[in-house]
């Protein structure tokens, strides 16, 4: 068993929208973050993941997800999956729980035009 305790959890601001809270277990299979957004992430393109399957799971407030184009609402309660390689963006006001496998690290995840 791993535990970690939000005490614990590394902040990262990818800028005044997006701010992420990543409970690193310390695991290469599987990692998480609870993300807080405020408005459009990214603000302008998209991004994806290279590698992971990232889970997106709404746990306050609402918003849209919009994956290859395809529109989605998301509010409390909601999941989506979104797979490697597709391009995404986020826009709405809502705090989420986002686990990836394989772990989510940075080099992997680029911003699209």
């Amino acid at each position: 068993m791993k535990i970690v305790k939000k005490k614990e959890a590394k902040e990262f601001k990818n800028n005044e929208i997006c701010t992420a809270f990543e409970y690193d277990l310390k695991d290469n299979e599987i990692n998480a973050a609870v993300i807080k957004l405020k408005g459009r992430y990214p603000v302008g393109g998209t991004v994806m993941n290279e590698k992971c399957k990232e889970i997106v799971y709404i746990l306050k407030g609402s918003g849209k997800l919009v994956v290859e184009g395809v529109e989605v609402e998301l509010s409390e309660g909601d999941q989506a999956l979104i797979l490697p390689g597709e391009k995404y963006f986020f826009d709405g006001n809502m705090i989420f729980l986002a686990p990836c496998t394989p772990a989510w690290y940075p080099e992997q995840h680029k911003k699209v035009e």
